[in-house]
């Protein structure tokens, strides 16, 4: 049965757009030797959103790509090229929601934490801040 998508500020969106944009970033990492931009992973995250008729402001969008960017460098700096490599393959194979992969859950569980530790530009802040 087909469940209505989740809307694309939910939080669940959101940790699962960081989780493909690091899958993406090390990807193209370890293929090219390249860092996709800011922008670049904004522009891709309109994309994916815009598949199923979502979306989200270019500032929530240039949060979301620059956590990714934080994490994924983070990860291909600790990790050997083979490592990596397998990092990679099991993130990608992690975005299909019948793949099980501890990995994968472990990795999605950092995207969560980041996000919590870094609200989006603009966010209420609390009094007295």
């Amino acid at each position: 049965m087909n469940r209505p998508l989740p809307p694309a500020d939910a939080r669940g969106t959101r940790v699962a757009l960081i989780f493909a944009l690091v899958a993406e970033r090390l990807s193209l990492w370890y293929e090219h030797g390249q860092w996709p931009t800011e922008a670049q992973g904004a522009t891709l995250c309109a994309d994916w959103l815009g598949r199923t008729k979502r979306s989200l402001p270019l500032t929530d969008r240039r949060h979301l790509s620059d956590l990714s960017d934080q994490l994924a460098r983070q990860i291909a700096g600790s990790l050997s090229r083979e490592a990596g490599l397998y990092t990679v393959h099991e993130m990608m194979e992690s975005l299909d929601p019948n793949h099980e992969s501890e990995l994968g859950q472990t990795l999605m569980a950092e995207c969560e934490r980041m996000l919590d530790a870094s609200p989006p530009p603009g966010a209420d802040t609390p009094p007295g801040c």
